[in-house]
């Protein structure tokens, strides 16, 4: 009792903490008010452990490191950037598309200053936010109109409120998909006012069940790509030109939700994806797909398609609801200002490259950095590791990318140690552990972020 009584008499005072010599450098950059809260909760901390009969140290000094670590823990933004050394380029959990340098920079330009937003330069008059991005969806990918809204479940939900609100849109059951963190296609359209008709089976449907379901009830025929997950084996089900000749015969809109946003065809990498310029081709009449995934933009909704149904989406209420910032709108543009050039985009947008660059270039990469790990550091063993990535983020589900990777051992920790110290670093480096082994990825780690990267690597060691 003596002892605790004798703690709690020395127990510091606050301005006896913020006398030390070790808080002068925070007090000079950060709030007098917010350095002594800090210090006040760390005695609040040190006497509450004091009176649970932990063996605490009761010092000033004790009560300053308690304080610096509560600030500088305070002093870290909850969101920012990390190093995907995972192999997995649409990683949703770290944000799927890394946006090109160029739309990166316009959108931190319209951010800090006033912008063309609502307004027209050429009269002086009020403008469309919508007008921003227009003309150059329609550009690259053949429509006659569109609209871009926050993610495309968004996007789902406007055009069926739009087009077929207290009707019926006919899908089918094999394509009833859930997208991330539980939404599902059936509950978005309930929520649209659209009452789902789903026709044929899980595996299996041909266009006769879409044709003996279309009633006068019928608003439109929907098709969805199936992107994070295939059916294999004895399955059928019904092209995108098939649908909409048969919507077309009866009179109705064919609604084609493609989900990832492949603009440039990529089947000669094994990209089994459905682009969306192909998709308006075959003469769907609005074509839904996701700005974050393979287009290789910020996170968006894109609605394209004929002017007829975009122009009501655009008068529907839910477009103000759903509508896009300006530093999303900027860096949307931007994206679409790479595809001009389809050649050039393959190497200016960022998902493109990491898709595209050959397996070559990736090992070579590889095997550099890890020479210069091995020459920097000897407290761990590096080695190169040929793997297989992903391209994520719910599309290509059964495409492996080849790629490679720099193999750590570290000699003086364990495996899982040191993968924690990379991800609680100051820039978190995110990988994964195979067989006793830390690896991280060259594919998705670029250039620029190495010299961070090993930086990282001898501090964590």
């Amino acid at each position: 009792m003596s002892t605790l009584n004798e703690k709690m008499r020395n127990m510091p005072k606050v301005d006896q903490i913020l006398s030390l010599d070790c808080l002068q450098d925070i007090l000079e950059n950060t709030s007098r008010e917010v350095v002594v809260d800090a210090v006040r909760q760390a005695i609040a901390s040190m006497r509450q452990a004091v009176l649970d009969g932990q063996d605490m140290e009761v010092s000033a000094e004790k009560a300053a490191r308690l304080a610096l670590a509560d600030l500088r823990k305070n002093d870290v933004r909850s969101l920012r950037r990390v190093i995907n050394g995972t192999g997995v380029i649409l990683h949703t959990n770290l944000g799927r598309a890394r946006l090109c340098e160029t739309a990166a920079d316009v959108a931190a330009s319209v951010a800090m200053g006033y912008s063309t937003l609502e307004f027209d330069i050429e009269s002086g008059k009020r403008g469309s936010r919508h007008d921003h991005i227009n003309r150059l969806i329609c550009e690259v990918t053949g429509a006659e109109d569109a609209i871009a809204v926050n993610n495309n479940a968004a996007a789902t939900m406007l055009c069926l409120s739009a087009m077929a609100a207290g009707r019926e849109v006919i899908v089918s059951r094999g394509e009833l998909v859930e997208i991330g963190g539980a939404f599902r296609i059936p509950d978005i359209m309930k929520t649209s006012g659209a009452v789902l008709c789903e026709v044929g089976t899980t595996n299996k449907t041909h266009l006769y069940d879409y044709e003996k379901n279309i009633s006068d009830q019928t608003a439109a025929l929907m098709k969805v790509h199936t992107s994070n997950y295939r059916i294999m084996g004895f399955t059928e089900d019904v092209s995108c030109k098939e649908l909409v000749k048969l919507a077309h015969d009866r009179d109705l809109p064919c609604i084609f939700d493609i989900g990832s946003g492949l603009i440039v065809d990529l089947h000669t990498l094994g990209l089994d994806e459905p682009t969306v310029p192909q998709a308006l081709k075959d003469g769907a009449d609005v074509v839904l797909f996701s700005g974050d995934k393979l287009l290789g933009g910020p996170q968006a909704g894109i609605i394209a398609g004929k002017k007829e149904y975009i122009e009501a989406m655009k008068k529907h209420p839910l477009a103000r609801v759903l509508r896009l910032d300006k530093m999303t709108l900027a860096a949307l543009e931007e994206t679409f200002r790479q595809y001009r050039d389809l050649k050039q985009a393959c190497t200016t947008i960022p998902v493109l490259r990491m898709i595209t660059t050959p397996i070559e270039e990736v090992r070579k990469k590889a095997s550099a950095f890890a020479e210069q790990l091995a020459a920097e550091n000897t407290n761990a063993r590096f080695g190169v590791l040929d793997t297989v990535g992903r391209v994520g983020g719910g599309s290509a589900p059964m495409l492996n990318l080849d790629t490679c990777a720099v193999t750590v051992e570290p000699l003086n920790i364990n495996v899982d140690q040191l993968a924690e110290r990379l991800r609680t670093w100051t820039v978190p480096v995110i990988c994964h552990i195979q067989d006793g082994q830390l690896l991280l990825d060259m594919r998705t780690v670029s250039n620029d972020e190495l010299f961070t990267l090993a930086k990282a690597i001898a501090a964590v060691l």
